[in-house]
């Protein structure tokens, strides 16, 4: 963060080098997806009926941290389950990137478990915060709170797509005594525990548009409302083109995803656009080596690349890669079967019954999905 003084201002010079230099990017990723989804009619969408508001009618309760930021939760299943499952979410997204899950999994497993999912500081319902704490460390504490609120009994399971994996292993760092212990297993989608900056993403990062946004934001936060529009025309269609790999992907569930995207304020966006360029919590993973985990990303995903999953996975003994075919970073809501196939295998070797037999060592599976 020291480095802000340096920051250009926010010129229009800026937003030029900016529009260029994310065309750039935009070739690179490519928006095939996005025109085939306008191609496509409403009658080929097997979602158009999808109540994606579902989580809405859940128990719903306000988790303040320490800082006093109000952070949206809500959580299904019964309050006495045995197992907690808590899934936090990725950039510019919200609980509801879980859509498929909450609807899958609380049948799946009755009640047996309990799912509980929060909004990140400065995304969805939850409150907005100072800049400086939009940053991974912060988030992980975010998590400690939320867990010490919504689930201070019991087994725990921790599932983080993208960002939110970051914050599982940021917590995994900070809290290394609850692993092992009462959190029992852990599931990292479409994430990465270091090296984000040599992916698509790295190369939206050095954009001198976003750069001069940022210390705007920073400055003369008043002054960012201006380059609202013209922020979210640079980085929206960027994130778009990347969320998905396959074209065939529900129309429906790609205006969903957007949303979210679109909904993100500008200093949340440009603030963990930073964290997510410094982020490294290689630390964490000899902590998360003493647990079983799921480790999944899709073999089309261009904001994390299958190569850090794969990184990730050789360092934890007791994980289990899923590689999900055709499917890009948001697999959760493109090839969400895949996702849920995964999770409820994670959940049974997680059970508290089950860690003394993993001490001698978990074979890494590796599990293709067209």
């Amino acid at each position: 963060m020291s480095g802000d003084h340096a920051h250009a201002p926010f010129t229009g010079k800026a937003w030029l080098a900016g529009a260029a230099g994310l065309a750039a990017v935009a070739t690179i990723a490519g928006f095939s997806v996005a025109r085939s989804v306008t191609r496509r009619g409403a009658t080929e969408d097997p979602y158009a009926a999808e109540n994606f508001d579902a989580l809405d009618a859940d128990r719903s309760y306000v988790v303040t941290t320490p800082d006093g930021v109000p952070l949206a939760v809500r959580e299904v299943g019964p309050a006495d389950a045995p197992l907690t499952v808590v899934f936090a979410h990725g950039f510019c997204l919200s609980m509801g990137a879980f859509h498929f899950q909450r609807v899958r999994l609380s049948r799946e497993w009755g009640a047996q478990a309990r799912m509980v999912f929060y909004d990140q500081r400065g995304h969805g319902k939850s409150g907005a915060a100072s800049p400086d704490t939009y940053t991974l460390t912060q988030l992980g504490k975010d998590l400690e709170t939320v867990l010490q609120v919504a689930a201070p009994r019991g087994s725990i399971v921790l599932v983080g797509h993208s960002m939110g994996g970051m914050t599982v292993l940021s917590h995994a760092r900070q809290y290394p005594e609850h692993y092992g212990t009462r959190i029992t297993g852990a599931a990292l989608i479409s994430s990465a525990a270091a090296g984000v900056s040599r992916s698509l993403l790295g190369e939206i990062l050095k954009n001198p548009a976003l750069q001069a946004v940022r210390f705007t934001a920073r400055s003369a936060p008043t002054l960012v409302h201006h380059g609202r529009a013209v922020t979210r025309s640079l980085i929206g269609p960027i994130l778009a083109a990347a969320s998905y790999g396959d074209a065939k992907v529900s129309p429906s569930v790609v205006a969903f995803s957007q949303k979210m995207m679109y909904d993100t304020p500008i200093p949340t966006l440009v603030e963990f656009l930073h964290a997510l360029e410094v982020h490294d919590e290689s630390a964490a993973l000899p902590t998360l080596a003493t647990i079983p985990t799921l480790i999944a990303c899709g073999d089309h995903d261009l904001l994390t690349p299958v190569e850090r999953s794969r990184e990730m996975a050789a360092a934890l003994p007791h994980s289990e890669l899923l590689v999900v075919g055709g499917a890009g970073h948001l697999v959760q809501l493109e090839k969400p079967e895949s996702i849920n196939e995964g999770l409820v295998r994670l959940v049974k070797r997680s059970s508290p019954g089950k860690l003394a037999r993993l001490a001698g060592g978990w074979r890494e599976r590796v599990r293709r999905h067209g």
